[in-house]
C-alpha cells in the first residue's frame, strides 16, 4: 500500500508525537490500544504514539481535533497521479522500492481451483506428446505407398503421377492428394471412392505386416512412466490404424487417437496437431510433435509447437529446420522434452518490431539523367 508519513504535533494527545499514513479510504474506526485512528471522508491515517504519551478518554472535542488534523494532513499528500505510480511499490528500510511486475505466463490457467496444480502447470514439467504413426513408431516404407498411387492410375486410367508428385503427396489426406495435387476428380463421391480404393491397394501390398523402430517402445514407456499424455496423430483411416496398433501391441500406450476421419486436412496443414493438442487439453507451445517430414516440422511450426525429427527415411540434415532431429526416439531423456518445452525459449518470444522503412526523395526534375540526353526540341 502506497504510505506518506510526516511527523507534527497532534491536539488533543498532550503534545504527542504522531505519525500520519495515507492508505485506502475507511469508515470511522478507533483503537487506542493499538494506537490506530480511521477516518469517514478522507484517507486513512495510522498513529504512533511516543511511549511517553498519556492516554486520555475520547472526547467530542478530540475527535473534532482529529478530523482538523487529518484536513490538514490531506493538504501535503501527493497528488493522485503519483499515488497511482506508486502502486505495485514496497516499503524498505532505505526507502520506497519497486517490484517488478511478472509477465503473465500462457500456461496459467485462472479457471483451475487448485493452487498446487496452477503451480505445475506454470513450469515446463507440464507437456505433452503428439507422435505421428509411420516413420515415427513403426518402420516406414514409401515406396509401398508410391506403388499403390501407380497401381490406383492404371485401374483409373489416369496418367501415372511423377516423382515430385508423390513427394508431395506425403503426409496428406487421401482426397486432398486426389483433388488438390493429382486434380483426378472434383467430385465429393468420386473422390471419397478413389481415396478408400487407394487405401485397400496399399494393404494389400504391405500386407498387415509392421515392425517397430529401434527405441520406440523403451520411450513411450519413460513417457508412462512420467505420466506424460501421449497422443497419436494419422492420416490412416481409424479401423485400419487401430488394427497396426494391435499388430505391434501397443494398446493403451495412447491417450487420445486421431485418425483420417476426425480433421479435415492433413499435413502440412496444422488442423491434426492442433486438435490432438485440444484433446490433451494441452496448449500447443507445451506440446512436442514427433515427425518424420518437412510437412510435419512446417505444421507443428505454424501454431508455435516444437517438432522434434526422426531420420528414418530422411537424411538428418534434410530435417534441419526441426527444432531437434535424432535417428532413434530413445536418444532423447526427459530433460530434452522439457528443455523445448520452455516458454522463455526464443521461438516463442514476440516478434520484434519491424523497422520503417523510409521513403525516398521526389526525384528531382532538373536532375542529369545516366544517359544524359538533352531534349533537342
Amino acid at each position: 500500500m502506497p504510505i506518506y508519513s510526516e511527523r507534527c504535533n497532534c491536539t488533543g494527545y498532550d503534545g504527542a508525537r504522531v505519525r500520519l499514513g495515507a492508505g485506502n479510504w475507511s469508515p470511522i474506526f478507533t483503537d487506542v490500544g493499538r494506537g490506530l485512528v480511521w477516518i469517514h471522508g478522507v484517507n486513512v491515517l495510522k498513529i504512533n504514539l511516543s511511549k511517553n504519551s498519556q492516554m486520555k478518554p475520547f472526547s467530542q472535542t478530540r475527535v473534532c481535533a482529529i478530523r482538523a488534523l487529518a484536513m490538514e494532513a490531506t493538504a501535503f499528500l501527493p497528488d493522485e497521479g503519483k499515488l497511482r505510480s506508486w502502486q505495485g511499490s514496497r516499503l524498505t528500510g532505505s526507502g520506497m522500492g519497486t517490484i517488478p511486475s511478472l509477465p503473465p505466463n500462457r500456461a496459467d490457467d485462472p479457471s483451475l481451483g487448485n493452487p498446487l496444480l496452477r503451480f505445475e502447470h506454470m513450469g515446463c514439467g507440464w507437456l505433452g506428446v503428439i507422435m505421428e504413426w509411420e516413420g515415427v513408431i513403426v518402420e516406414d516404407d514409401p515406396r509401398i505407398e508410391n506403388r499403390a498411387w501407380l497401381a490406383l492410375a492404371e485401374e483409373e486410367g489416369k496418367r501415372p503421377p511423377a516423382t515430385f508428385i508423390l513427394q508431395r503427396v506425403e503426409g496428406m489426406k487421401n482426397e486432398h492428394a486426389i483433388c488438390e495435387v493429382l486434380c483426378w476428380s472434383r467430385d465429393p463421391i468420386n473422390v471419397r471412392r478413389l481415396a478408400s480404393r487407394k487405401e485397400e491397394l496399399y494393404q494389400e501390398m504391405q500386407g498387415g505386416l509392421y515392425q517397430l523402430r529401434p527405441g520406440s517402445q523403451e520411450f513411450l514407456v519413460t513417457l508412462k512412466k512420467h505420466k506424460i499424455p501421449i497422443a497419436l496423430a494419422s492420416t490412416r483411416p481409424r479401423k485400419y490404424l487401430e488394427k497396426s496398433i494391435e499388430a505391434v501391441g501397443m494398446q493403451g500406450f495412447f491417450d487420445v487417437v486421431v485418425a483420417a476421419e476426425d480433421v479435415y486436412r492433413g499435413k502440412p496443414d496444422p488442423e491434426m496437431i492442433m486438435y490432438a493438442a485440444q484433446l490433451l487439453n494441452i496448449i500447443s507451445e507445451r506440446c512436442i510433435l514427433f515427425g518424420n517430414s518437412n510437412s510435419s516440422v512446417e505444421a507443428s511450426h505454424d501454431i508455435c509447437m516444437k517438432c522434434v525429427g526422426v531420420a528414418g527415411k530422411h537424411p538428418m540434415f534434410e530435417l534441419g529446420a526441426a527444432d531437434m532431429v535424432v535417428r532413434r526416439l530413445d536418444d532423447l531423456s526427459l530433460v530434452d522434452l522439457k528443455n523445448l518445452a520452455d516458454l522463455d525459449s526464443p521461438e516463442f518470444q514476440p516478434p520484434e518490431p519491424e523497422p520503417e522503412l523510409e521513403l525516398e526523395d521526389d526525384v528531382d526534375e532538373d536532375r542529369v539523367t545516366a544517359v544524359g540526353v538533352q531534349d533537342i526540341w
